[in-house]
């Protein structure tokens, strides 16, 4: 099976499609209008490590799953989902126990890949009483350039795509009460997908260490509530984006 990059590509974000162009004259936003991917984008192409040549099997997933992403955590109605099988999905982090794409939707994308068997008093971070939209300004005001994606390695192609992707941010604003420090996030991990003839993805499972991401936005001081309100470099940014 062969990926066929979508034509709307030309026309919207260069590394995702579905955003922009006439199937998504009547999406539905999160926020009401199609997300604008610049700064992320901007801090993907500095810091990456692989430029992966055009039309390769690595760009294609690449480019394949930042669309994924994009779609699963800012299109509000299921009808619009063009890289989903919204019948058979199904997400499983770490080996845990599956989840339906409507129990990730109400999740949200970030506390499904953020769940924890850790017991929730020493939990920084609760995926299980944060909701999408909190979670989504929770980390867009922490990573204000955004969260990149690469794609390190593929070990197959659809239709059961295995790679090893990297995920890296700079905390420049505060996390749950800690102050920015400045420094970069990064993690890295592995992913399966399994495809159709259509390239929606069924099944996802993902393999990483949660503690990779929060342990480092753990470690600035503490700082008081009203100093975030009074300073306004501490405030969430809009739209800033994964």
């Amino acid at each position: 099976m062969a990926f066929s990059a979508p034509c709307e590509s030309v026309v919207g974000d260069k590394y995702r499609y579905h955003i922009y162009g006439e199937g998504e004259k009547n999406t539905q936003w999160r926020f009401g209008a199609p997300p604008n991917f610049d700064a992320v984008n901007k801090l993907f192409e500095e810091g990456r490590t692989k430029e992966w040549p055009k039309g390769s099997l690595e760009e294609t997933v690449q480019n394949f799953v930042k669309t994924w992403e994009m779609e699963l955590f800012y299109k509000t109605n299921t009808d619009d989902f063009k890289t989903i099988d919204v019948e058979k999905y199904k997400f499983v982090l770490n080996g845990r126990p599956a989840l339906l794409l409507e129990q990730v939707r109400k999740m949200g994308g970030y506390n499904a890949m953020l769940q924890t068997s850790m017991p929730e008093r020493l939990r920084d971070y609760n995926p299980t009483v944060e909701t999408p939209a909190s979670s989504l300004k929770e980390f867009e005001t922490t990573f204000p350039r955004g969260f990149a994606f690469e794609i390190v390695q593929v070990f197959s192609g659809p239709p059961v795509i295995l790679y090893k992707f990297r995920h890296w941010a700079f905390m420049e604003g505060p996390f749950k009460g800690h102050a920015p420090t400045g420094e970069m996030i990064e993690f890295y991990g592995f992913a399966i997908f399994e495809v159709d003839e259509s390239m929606k993805a069924g099944k996802v499972e993902f393999f990483y260490d949660p503690s990779d991401v929060l342990g480092g936005l753990l470690r600035g001081p503490t700082i008081d509530a009203s100093e975030t309100s009074q300073n306004p470099t501490l405030q969430c940014p809009f739209l800033n984006q994964i």
